[in-house]
């Protein structure tokens, strides 16, 4: 069976009744061609099914129009947001995105930066201010623009959240209510900065009011379901098990709902349950989770949108970091054992 001949640029440049160059302009630099003659370009593309050669076009305009991403995880709904809104940024500017996972092993996030950086992604964005010397030698290096999000290091330009007022709101809230006895369930800290700032806000806030957080009140679990109902087991099976309880994220939070329920522990009534993150799920629970909003949506726009300027020449900010807030629901209230406290004197 003879094959179709493959579309040609020429092919796709006559269709729409334009030069070579307009169609090679349009693939590397859509913003720079009229929106009617891009139109009759992207309309020849799609009847041709012109698939253009990715070596050819790079070779010609220094660029491959990919970015890259390298995540812990994209079983989590807090990285698939983001990317999700970074992906819908650059593909309106002619970009792809490519991306990789590295399930919070250090060396395979080295490995997933050194490939992207092989690949000739033409920026990169990573997640978190903990990495290896490796990984960090290859991000301070790059001939590309690179951005760190989630966290903040000043070694290079990053947009994020205050992970440690994270803790610190939501464990204010429960020491406003009145709560002393206090566990949390945190996500593993080792190599992930985010879990450890987390830990230390509440750890900040207690201490503002004359209280600890000891280590033997904090269960590392992974991120999951299943990790969030193994923790509060833990939490609760102690001699003086706490009135509240603190997720580093809302699926931690989730699953310690659900551990409450299977065991016959009310929440609110008998114990508070709170989580980080405002996953949508967080309103649906029962009761809805009381959590603190991370605008994760926004930070994978807000990534987008300052690498394509730096891609531009355009100067960006060296720290942009994004407002978050304590969102009140009904998983936690005053602890039954005593009424309510006010806010004791700083």
């Amino acid at each position: 069976m003879n094959r179709k001949a493959r579309a040609t640029l020429q092919d796709v440049a006559q269709l729409a009744g334009v030069s070579t160059a307009t169609v090679s302009r349009a693939l590397s630099r859509p913003d720079l061609v009229q929106a009617e003659t891009l139109a009759r370009v992207s309309d020849a593309i799609a009847r041709l099914n012109y698939v253009p050669g990715g070596a050819a076009r790079a070779l010609a305009s220094g660029k491959t129009l990919t970015i890259g991403a390298v995540v812990p995880t994209l079983d989590h709904a807090i990285f698939a947001r983001a990317i999700q809104a970074m992906q819908t940024e650059l593909a309106g500017n002619g970009y792809q995105l490519l991306v990789a996972a590295h399930d919070y092993a250090p060396a395979q996030e080295a490995a997933a930066v050194r490939a992207m950086l092989a690949r000739g992604v033409d920026a990169l964005m990573v997640v978190g201010a903990d990495h290896l010397e490796e990984t960090w030698a290859l991000l301070t290096t790059a001939s590309v623009p690179v951005v760190l999000s989630w966290s903040f290091d000043a070694r290079l330009p990053a947009i994020g959240f205050d992970n440690e007022k994270a803790g610190w709101l939501i464990a204010d809230h429960l020491l406003d209510l009145g709560h002393r006895r206090f566990g949390m369930i945190s996500g593993f800290t080792h190599a992930n900065d985010r879990a450890r700032s987390r830990v230390a806000g509440v750890r900040a806030a207690l201490a503002a009011r004359g209280l600890d957080l000891p280590s033997s009140c904090v269960v590392e679990a992974p991120f999951t379901l299943a990790g969030g109902r193994a923790g509060l087991a833990e939490l609760m099976a102690r001699a003086t098990p706490p009135t509240a309880v603190v997720c580093g994220n809302d699926l931690l939070a989730a699953g310690a709902l659900f551990e409450a329920q299977a065991s016959g522990i009310a929440v609110p009534g008998a114990l508070s349950v709170v989580g980080i993150d405002n996953l949508e799920i967080a309103a649906h629970l029962a009761p809805p989770l009381t959590t603190v909003h991370l605008p994760t949506t926004e930070l994978g726009r807000t990534v987008a949108r300052h690498l394509l300027a730096r891609l531009r020449g355009e100067a960006q900010p060296q720290r942009v970091e994004l407002p978050i807030e304590l969102v009140i629901r009904r998983s936690a209230t005053a602890p039954a054992t005593s009424p309510a406290l006010a806010r004791e004197p700083s």
